[in-house]
């Protein structure tokens, strides 16, 4: 019997010991299958550019909060709007905001930048436009521009108005077309 007993003893030691020479080499195996973390490339102004090496390819894209949100439907914070590039899905100026609020349905909001208007769909609390050449359009009109405002309809109350400052937005698009490859 205890040599059965010693026998169990003796395999759980090994077992035990194995475990333990194997655990320092855990870490460095969660750490080839953990993505790089997102990267600050600057700010300029209201404007922050980052990279993302994310495992389906490089994601850059700038964000930017509003100097003057309509606090009736929205905190502050919850207010921003983006443009992004993915250059292995071959995507480059996707503009986006979130509102703060869900937008009511089946409405469209429309971004003012210095007196030229483009027209956005919206869906729950963001708002896009509705093609790339319409991106474009808008990103290069952002990075002449002085101030855009974007007004939506959110699902109760009176519409809103956001406004942002564009001092700086040129800057950080220049940072995320460099870090992606983007050429304008």
């Amino acid at each position: 019997m205890q040599y059965g007993l010693s026998r169990y003893a003796a395999l759980a030691v090994l077992a035990l010991g194995a475990v333990a020479m194997a655990l320092p080499a855990v870490p460095v195996l969660a750490q080839k299958n953990t993505p790089a973390p997102v990267k600050k490339l600057g700010e300029s102004g209201a404007w922050e550019a980052y990279v993302d090496d994310a495992p389906g390819g490089k994601i850059c894209f700038v964000i930017g909060k509003p100097k003057k949100v309509d606090a009736a439907h929205a905190k502050p914070d919850d207010v921003r709007m983006s443009v992004t590039h993915r250059p292995s899905d071959k995507v480059a100026n996707v503009v986006n905001f979130i509102l703060g609020y869900r937008a009511k349905g089946n409405s469209d909001a429309v971004l003012d930048i210095d007196g030229k208007k483009f027209p956005l769909f919206t869906d729950k609390d963001g708002a896009w436009t509705r093609d790339a050449a319409t991106d474009r359009a808008v990103v290069i009109a952002l990075t002449r521009g002085r101030d855009a405002t974007i007004k939506a309809e959110p699902e109760r109350g009176k519409p809103t108005a956001d406004t942002y400052d564009l001092s700086g937005f040129t800057a950080a698009v220049q940072m995320i077309d460099k870090a992606c490859g983007v050429k304008r």
